[in-house]
């Protein structure tokens, strides 16, 4: 199989699809490589580490797309790519649909085959392929929160450790689950006061055995949302449904009852945001404000930190990675129902109901398709 990675094409997104080592794994099983110039650049990756291994480079992503059976990326295809795709090609990468409906369209018309890293299962019920950048994400919530609440961007001007003889920020975290519960350690970590809201009590259990007195926990009901939101400083924002849009968990009234200056950091924007009020931003220009909450919505928050992201992610996707390219889409997801159920678009057919449910549009069950 011939195996593309183009360079990503999202402002400020400087991850890349595939590492030089992923490339000579793939190459090592008997499959091509083709790489966009400068594709791994932003990663720290050159050409020349590429070609090193055997993967071939080219100047152009038209010649990836035209040529790859596979199209290996970090990022949901922009709309000048996705008028690149052609019937029967792989996709493999990062979707997103359920808030989408642009894309999700333009995936079903290219007659792909299209397969999220976010909607790939584990034997446990977790999400491999986004728990990396979910760790990421989660890590980063606080640091880029801390920046926001500086006055100078429109924040309240509170330290989150505080110092001695002034106390340190509240901190609260909606979701206690990947990005949360690293959110909300890097958070305690950097002295603040922390609190983690969810619904799931074996969830709550399970962070307070292991973490002790590190954070508090407490039951994510309305009436406790809206007092820890109201007193917060900072409000992290983790909520996920598996390739689902992400539920409004703060309505907008709710923000005149927030402290002038507070800082939300919506991690789930990527999946629509859990906030009623955000929209998704750039690295470039991360941060608005509404009705005196400052808001920071970075839709691909770990492309800040590129170099472990990429690594992190190659680390999870290459197994799978490996399994398309040897098996073909079909036998690896009649061999493996977790990559199955990353199976979003087959050949004109949306195939995860959780998008169709979300964008009102008929599926497909994928074991259908692999009978």
């Amino acid at each position: 199989m011939l195996i593309g990675c183009p360079k990503e094409i999202k402002p400020q997104e400087f991850r890349v699809g595939m590492t030089p080592s992923a490339a000579l794994e793939a190459i090592a099983h008997g499959h091509s490589v083709v790489v966009e110039t400068k594709a791994g650049t932003g990663s720290g990756f050159e050409d020349a580490q590429y070609e090193a291994v055997g993967a071939k480079i080219v100047d152009t992503a038209e010649e990836v797309f035209a040529t790859a059976d596979m199209i290996v990326k970090v990022k949901e295809p922009q709309a000048v790519e996705r008028a690149r795709l052609r019937e029967g090609q792989l996709l493999f990468t990062y979707l997103h649909l359920a808030p989408d409906p642009d894309q999700t369209h333009d995936l079903i018309a290219s007659g792909a085959t299209c397969i999220a890293y976010e909607t790939v299962t584990d034997r446990n019920g977790g999400l491999p392929l986004l728990a990396p950048m979910s760790e990421v994400a989660g890590r980063l919530a606080p640091q880029v929160g801390a920046w926001t609440l500086q006055k100078a961007n429109g924040g309240r001007g509170v330290l989150l450790g505080g110092v001695p003889g002034v106390g340190p920020a509240q901190v609260v975290v909606i979701g206690g689950g990947v990005v949360g519960t690293h959110a909300a350690r890097i958070a305690a970590g950097m002295g603040a006061s922390v609190t983690v809201l969810d619904r799931s009590l074996p969830r709550l259990r399970y962070l307070d055995d292991a973490f002790g007195s590190v954070f508090s926990t407490r039951y994510a009901s309305a009436g406790n949302t809206a007092e820890m939101v109201m007193a917060a400083d900072m409000v992290i924002g983790a909520v996920l449904i598996p390739g689902a849009a992400a539920p409004k968990l703060v309505k907008r009234d709710d923000l005149k009852h927030m402290k002038t200056g507070a800082a939300i950091v919506d991690v789930a924007i990527d999946q629509g945001g859990c906030f009623e009020t955000s929209r998704a931003t750039t690295h470039e220009d991360p941060i608005y404000e509404v009705d005196g909450v400052m808001h920071y919505c970075v839709a691909n928050m770990p492309g800040a930190v590129a170099r472990t992201s990429t690594l992190a992610l190659g680390n999870a996707t290459l197994p799978f990675l490996l399994a398309l390219a040897d098996k073909g889409w079909k036998r690896a997801c009649a061999d493996d129902p977790h990559l199955r159920a990353g199976l979003n678009v087959h050949a004109g057919q949306l195939t995860y109901r959780a998008v169709g449910e979300a964008l009102g549009l008929d599926h497909v069950e994928p074991e259908k398709l692999v009978a």
